[in-house]
């Protein structure tokens, strides 16, 4: 089934913002525009629900109600338990929080691994217990594609390692990484995994029941909802972790590793994300008994128009030879966010697309690691182009157009 572009886009206001009109959104990893229902929540809490949640007066009810249903919600798309979905500031709020949760919970000579593929977010904290002598192995990327081999990771696994940290895509490289695949392996070596799913759940918030992982994090504000960092966190490895929150919550699973006071309307506008993900797959599908089925639903919808889009922008890219574009050329292995490496910095080119209608971005974005890996200067930057669902063939011809004349 073909996605309906026209009723997508209805449900975001930016595309009917004045100051908006012409402009081609492509700098959607950095954060994605926000839906109505998130908006209309948010603006309904602000107004109405706006004090301490769940005391025994109804704006105090009201608002408690709606934080629990964005929680359950959640947690029913992604097939696991209410109490596993934890909510905090930034998914690099999270991650740091769990590093310390770790760092507390691992012995000196145990063995962590982590990969030069991620964001900084999911590998500096880990990094960093090091500090307490315990053994931190690189998953190290194909300096030329920028491609994890599993292969690789099985000869770095052995029964000191405890924990291995790797990204669902990376967003900068932004090949899909196997996680079932993965997390099974791992999980028969006797360890972890955590998880980064920042740069993938745009696309499609996965079933991480099905996927497999201890631990999967995402961010809110670019899957079309408020700022916030999400993580689920199976229930046996939550309740084994040393508690980070206050001692009198150590017994709830959900506030363990929320150490700062929640922002009650942003959790709360959370539900908004479901509402429309919800209605994504009923306009297309029809009614649906199950969260999963629906969620699964939009994420086909989504990545099936995003498959479509981005070949032609992968295949322009790799005809340039004063273009070095990084990860695969296949659209159907990849997210939509695309990095390439010019002899000018990013940031430059990036400027000179605005001129054209188009906000796209340019740097290291977090990712320096990665680049130094693939041979590049993080100081020079990449430019990235990357987009959703939302986006048209259209936008994508605007781009090109765009590209034409400034490469």
């Amino acid at each position: 089934m073909t996605l309906d572009i026209n009723y997508v886009r209805a449900q975001f206001p930016a595309f009917s913002e004045p100051s908006l009109q012409g402009q081609a959104f492509f700098e959607n990893a950095g954060g994605s525009y926000t839906c109505k229902p998130v908006i209309d929540r948010l603006i309904r809490f602000y107004t109405q629900r706006k004090v301490q949640p769940y005391g025994p007066y109804e704006a105090s009810r009201l608002g408690g109600a709606e934080m629990d249903e964005a929680r359950a919600r959640l947690a029913a798309l992604m097939g696991v338990g209410n109490d596993e979905v934890s909510f905090g500031p930034s998914t690099t709020q999270n991650t740091y929080v769990l590093s310390q949760a770790f760092r507390q919970f691992l012995k000196p000579g145990d063995a962590i691994i982590v990969t030069n593929q991620d964001h900084e977010a999911n590998t500096g904290p880990w990094r960093r217990l090091a500090d307490a002598g315990i053994e931190v192995r690189e998953w190290q990327i194909d300096p030329d594609t920028g491609h994890l081999d599993v292969e690789k990771l099985k000869w770095l696994l052995d029964g000191k390692v405890k924990l291995v940290c790797f990204p669902h895509c990376s967003n900068v490289v932004a090949e899909i990484n196997p996680v079932a695949e993965i997390a099974t392996i791992v999980r028969a070596a006797g360890a972890f995994t955590c998880v980064d799913g920042v740069s993938y759940a745009p696309h499609g918030i996965p079933n991480v029941d099905k996927l497999g992982p201890d631990i999967y994090l995402f961010s809110s504000y670019k899957t079309y909802g408020p700022h916030q960092g999400i993580m689920v966190i199976r229930r046996d490895l939550g309740m084994t972790l040393p508690n980070q929150g206050h001692y009198f919550n150590e017994g709830s699973l959900s506030k363990r590793f929320t150490p700062a006071g929640p922002d009650h309307a942003q959790i709360a506008a959370c539900a908004g994300m479901i509402d429309y993900i919800d209605a994504l797959a009923e306009h297309h599908r029809g009614p649906t008994a199950s969260a999963t089925e629906r969620g699964a639903q939009a994420h086909d919808l989504m990545r099936a128009h995003e498959v479509k889009l981005l070949q032609p922008l992968l295949d322009y890219l790799k005809s340039k030879n004063s273009v070095r574009l990084i990860g695969p050329t296949d659209a159907g292995k990849r997210a939509p966010t695309v990095a390439v490496a010019l002899r000018e910095p990013g940031a430059a080119v990036a400027a000179r697309l605005a001129k054209h209608g188009v906000m796209a971005g340019g740097g290291d974005f977090y990712g320096v690691r990665v680049i130094r890996a693939l041979g590049e200067d993080p100081d020079h930057g990449v430019l990235r182009l990357s987009f959703v669902h939302y986006t048209t063939k259209a936008e994508i011809n605007q781009l090109l157009n765009a590209l034409d004349a400034e490469l």
